[in-house]
C-alpha cells in the first residue's frame, strides 16, 4: 500500500493535518463497473463524515 495517501476532504473522520488519510485501508469504486477511464468515474467509499 502507498506510504502516504493524500485527501483534501477535511470533514472526513480519517483526515489528518497535511491532507493525510489515516484509514487502515482505502476502498475506491468505479461508476462504470470494474474499469474507469477518468478520475471523475470513481468514488472513495472509505469516507466517513466527522461525528
Amino acid at each position: 500500500m502507498a506510504k502516504d495517501v493524500l485527501c483534501e476532504v477535511n470533514n472526513c473522520s480519517y483526515w489528518e493535518t497535511g491532507n493525510k488519510c489515516s484509514a487502515d485501508a482505502i476502498y475506491v469504486v468505479s461508476h462504470k463497473g470494474r474499469q474507469a477511464k477518468r478520475t471523475e468515474e470513481t468514488d472513495c467509499k472509505t469516507f466517513e463524515p466527522e461525528k
